[in-house]
């Protein structure tokens, strides 16, 4: 019998392999489906790259709350805030890919900072794991009063007109201030001089006292000065008119084609993290954004709930804005530090 057994073994030894092989890829989907059943059985962290009290910690912390109620374990926001974001995601490629860390991360993180920052240790669209989209941080397009240029069309007009004459602040060079501007004179023909700060405050400051022209700044910080009267807010930088103030028109539906940017936030697992608790965390989290006071919430902090239908189309999303990005930064001549 042995000997007929063993005959049996060289004469179907692929037929062997492939069994064997086939047994540990069924087994190997048993443990994975065991581990995402049982998930989670202990605390998940949320690592934030940013500090306490900014909008990207909130969110985590809304959605954190939430998922700790939902899920039984509690669910911890720690805040690794450095390098513009990137610090977080850095400590996040070197953490075991078991679903118990994960990070909230931004278009800055992964869209931006890889292709300015030469030191980074990881690869944007290869060492992660995309969960979900949470949000878009739309910005506005504000003008001072000095020039009565109160519409978007008298601004163009102007520009147009008087090349080099009107300048623009942003955050700094390579900041998603200053790369909206650099899309929308690219795709507008227009010319300008470009002022950089080192923050929004003066920034912003410059453009109600007349020294700047105008400048892109994250919705929620900029309104309240459109509120006040101390600037003209001229458009949106997404595709939809923002919650908080519907009245102002987006760029795309003023003529600008295409324009559709901002900062997405959103959660990310470490590349190898099972895809079962993959998913059961991206189901978990858009249950989550559909509560209306969960909603209501993160619209009051300037973002606006913008849910991916899968872990795949968030992915697909990264990609795209990763590429969006560099070009705009080759574009504008941003050299790498």
């Amino acid at each position: 019998m042995f000997a007929a057994f063993k005959s049996c073994f060289r004469r179907g030894g692929t037929y062997f392999v492939f069994v064997s092989t086939l047994l540990i890829m069924m087994l190997s989907i048993v443990a994975s489906n065991a581990r995402a059943a049982d998930y989670p059985d202990k605390p998940i962290s949320i690592l934030v790259g940013f500090p306490p009290g900014t909008s990207t910690d909130s969110v985590a912390r809304l959605i954190a709350e939430r998922l700790s109620k939902e899920l039984g374990q509690p669910v911890i926001v720690k805040n690794r805030p450095g390098v513009g974001g990137s610090l977080a995601v850095g400590e996040l490629v070197k953490m075991k890919p078991d679903g118990y860390s994960i990070a909230l991360t931004a278009s800055g993180p992964l869209g931006i900072n890889p292709h300015l920052l030469k030191n980074i240790n990881y690869d944007a669209l290869n060492d992660f794991a995309p969960i979900g989209q949470t949000s878009w941080l739309p910005y506005l397009l504000v003008i001072n009063k000095t020039k009565g240029l109160d519409t978007f069309e008298k601004m163009v007009a102007y520009a147009r007109a008087n090349p080099d004459k009107l300048n623009y602040s942003s955050i700094g060079m390579g900041t998603t201030s200053h790369l909206l501007m650099a899309m929308l004179l690219e795709k507008t023909g227009l010319k300008m001089v470009h002022v950089p700060y080192t923050g929004s405050t003066q920034s912003q400051a410059d453009v109600i006292g007349g020294n700047v022209d105008m400048t892109f700044d994250t919705l929620v910080t900029t309104l309240p000065h459109v509120k006040s009267g101390r600037l003209n807010g001229l458009g949106v930088s997404t595709s939809d008119r923002a919650k908080l103030d519907p009245s102002i028109p987006t760029l795309q539906e003023m003529g600008v084609p295409d324009f559709n940017m901002g900062a997405w936030l959103g959660f990310v697992a470490p590349k190898g993290t099972p895809v079962e608790i993959v998913q059961k965390l991206h189901d978990e989290i858009n249950k989550a954004l559909k509560d209306p006071d969960i909603a209501q919430k993160l619209e009051a902090l300037g973002t606006q709930v913008v849910m991916s239908q899968s872990p795949k189309e968030f992915s697909e999303l990264i990609v795209k804005n990763y590429n969006t990005w560099g070009a705009l930064i080759k574009q504008a001549g941003v050299e790498q530090k």
